[in-house]
């Protein structure tokens, strides 16, 4: 049996691709909310327009949704992550993997959140589901890739991993595995942020080059701090990064992009966000991403003007502005496809030699 929990979009789209494969509870904060799916086979709040399997069982019981689990799934908000692992750690089964589907860093720790699952529900394979998956085209049936990468207290492991891949893995929806958790992670996270200033440049009025623009120069910024922070390099290129990059920096249903076109609106985010139940990760992640580039030494110009435009007050035109007149600098200064081979050899960290600069 499998148990998902959190009932937004993505988690309720998770869960009706997996009740065509196992035995699938949702698990809902609210219990209004479980007994609307139980009843109508719809998610009223976040998935109207999709009809969910009546095999799929809704519950509000943390306790009734995990037991006898033996894949957990976490769909849940960054910001409630660690709270309800907590609730939900005494209702596990010994030795069932966690998969979290979520794309943010926590406040404060700055921790991943396979990290806070290896802090909290300890001695267990973990690892993330991640990828280009806008919620609304996997339900729908839009073909789609993702990708998948599960350790244990040993490092990748791979038995796990291709299980849960088969069992993920639907006519519509392919995936692959990775053996980086930590750049699949990151990737996912950090992508969110460059999504935001797509968004301002959107809301501004700007076209295509600014957004190719954008999307290019923020690759190298995630990819930059992403193997400052223990990825590699080619996860970037993948579904994890430039896949996922792409489609929320372009996609009208994305949510954080929208949210940076609102801000290149003039809105500001307090309105912006108290109009919408949905979470852009972005918003949150935007202050973490801008702390970890500095304690890992890593030039962050996007993150960093996104952060002012979010928290300090900066119109989106002074931060182009600051991003158009930073230092004129070669576009793969210090980057060479040999490079991290070649930093291996001699001791150099890979973040210095193989990735392109700010």
């Amino acid at each position: 049996m499998v148990a998902v929990l959190g009932a937004g979009m993505w988690g309720t789209t998770m869960a009706r691709l997996l009740a065509a494969r196992a035995p699938t509870v949702l698990w809902a904060r609210r219990a209004g909310l479980a007994d609307h799916l139980n009843r109508r086979h719809r998610n009223r709040d976040y998935l109207p327009t999709i009809a969910l399997p009546e095999s799929l069982q809704a519950t509000a019981s943390l306790a009734e949704a995990l037991g006898g689990a033996d894949v957990i799934v976490m769909a849940l908000p960054s910001h409630g992550f660690r709270e309800i692992l907590q609730s939900a750690e005494p209702h596990l089964t010994p030795s069932a993997p966690i998969v979290t589907l979520t794309k943010g860093v926590e406040q404060g720790s700055l921790m991943r959140m396979t990290e806070i699952v290896a802090e909290v529900a300890p001695n267990r394979p973990y690892g993330v589901l991640t990828g280009p998956n806008l919620a609304q085209e996997v339900a729908a049936g839009h073909p789609t890739a993702s990708v998948i990468s599960i350790v244990d207290a040993a490092g990748f492991d791979q038995t796990t991993t291709r299980e849960l891949q088969e069992l993920f893995s639907t006519e519509t929806f392919r995936v692959y595995t990775n053996d980086d958790l930590v750049g699949c992670e990151l990737g996912g996270a950090l992508k969110n942020v460059i999504a935001i200033a797509s968004g301002i440049a959107d809301g501004m009025g700007f076209g295509d080059n600014t957004r190719a623009a954008l999307i290019t120069r923020g690759l190298a910024e995630l990819t930059r701090l992403g193997v400052a922070l223990g990825g590699q390099p080619l996860t970037f290129s993948g579904l994890a990064g430039l896949g996922d990059l792409v489609a929320t920096c372009m996609s009208r249903q994305s949510r954080n992009r929208w949210v940076g076109e609102q801000l290149g609106n003039g809105r500001a985010v307090d309105e912006i966000t108290a109009e919408t139940r949905m979470v852009a990760e972005g918003i949150k992640t935007s202050k973490a991403a801008l702390e970890l580039g500095r304690r890992a030494g890593v030039e962050t110009p996007i993150v960093e003007q996104v952060v002012a435009v979010l928290y300090d007050g900066k119109r989106a035109t002074d931060a182009l502005a600051a991003l158009m007149h930073r230092e004129t600098r070669p576009e793969l200064h210090g980057f060479s496809p040999l490079a991290p081979a070649r930093a291996a050899e001699s001791g150099m960290p890979a973040a210095d030699a193989g990735t392109p600069a700010g």
